[in-house]
C-alpha cells in the first residue's frame, strides 16, 4: 500500500512531497516583534505602519524625560514609565489587531484621529514654542508652575469627544427614557 493511500484510510493528512514544507498563512504584523521594537518607544508603531503615532509615543517619553530634569521632578516623573509601558501596551495591540483583521475577525474599533493632520500643525507648534525659547523670546521655566493646564485642556477635550459619540449613539438608537 502507498503511503498516500494509507493517509486517507487512516484520517491522518497525507505528508507533502519531499522537499516542499508545508505552508501555513503568516500573520501581517509579529506581535512579539512589535513589542521587543517598542522597547525603544515609537518603533513598534513604527512596524505597525503609524508613525505619526510612534512620533507621540518618543516625543512624550523624551518630553517626560526632558522635563524631569529641567522643570520639577513631580509630577514629570510620573509620566516616564506611564509613557513607557502605554507604548508597549499601544503596540501589542495594535499588532494584534492587524492579525485580526487579516484574518477576518471583527475589526477592533480605533480612533482614526491618531493619524490626522493635527499632528502635523502641533508638531509646528511645539517647534515654534521650543525655538522661541532657545532664542530667548518665551521662558518655559518661567512656565512650569502652569502645567495643570495641560490637563484641564486634555480633560476637557477627552470630555467633548465623549459627549459628541454619547449623543451620535443616542440619536442611532432613538430617545432614551
Amino acid at each position: 500500500m502507498s503511503t498516500s493511500t494509507a493517509g486517507s484510510e487512516t484520517g491522518v493528512p497525507p505528508l507533502p512531497a519531499p522537499g516542499t514544507a508545508p505552508v501555513y498563512p503568516r500573520p501581517p504584523k509579529s506581535v512579539g516583534l512589535a513589542l521587543i521594537l517598542s522597547l525603544f518607544p515609537g518603533l513598534g508603531q513604527v512596524y505597525n505602519g503609524q508613525p505619526a503615532k510612534a512620533l507621540l509615543f518618543f516625543s512624550a517619553w523624551v518630553a517626560s524625560i526632558y522635563f524631569t530634569v529641567e522643570a520639577a521632578p513631580l509630577p514629570f516623573a510620573f509620566l516616564i514609565p506611564f509613557v513607557y509601558f502605554y507604548n508597549l501596551v499601544d503596540a501589542f495591540r495594535t499588532a494584534t489587531a492587524i492579525n485580526d483583521r487579516a484574518a477576518g475577525g471583527a475589526p477592533a474599533a480605533e480612533e482614526e484621529t491618531i493619524e490626522s493632520p493635527a499632528w502635523g500643525l502641533g508638531l509646528i507648534a511645539l517647534g515654534l514654542v521650543l525655538l522661541m525659547n532657545n532664542l530667548g523670546w518665551l521662558h518655559l521655566a518661567a512656565l512650569q508652575r502652569f502645567w495643570p493646564v495641560v490637563l484641564i485642556v486634555l480633560g476637557a477635550v477627552f470630555l467633548y469627544g465623549s459627549v459628541q459619540r454619547q449623543k451620535g449613539t443616542d440619536a442611532g438608537n432613538g430617545p432614551t427614557y
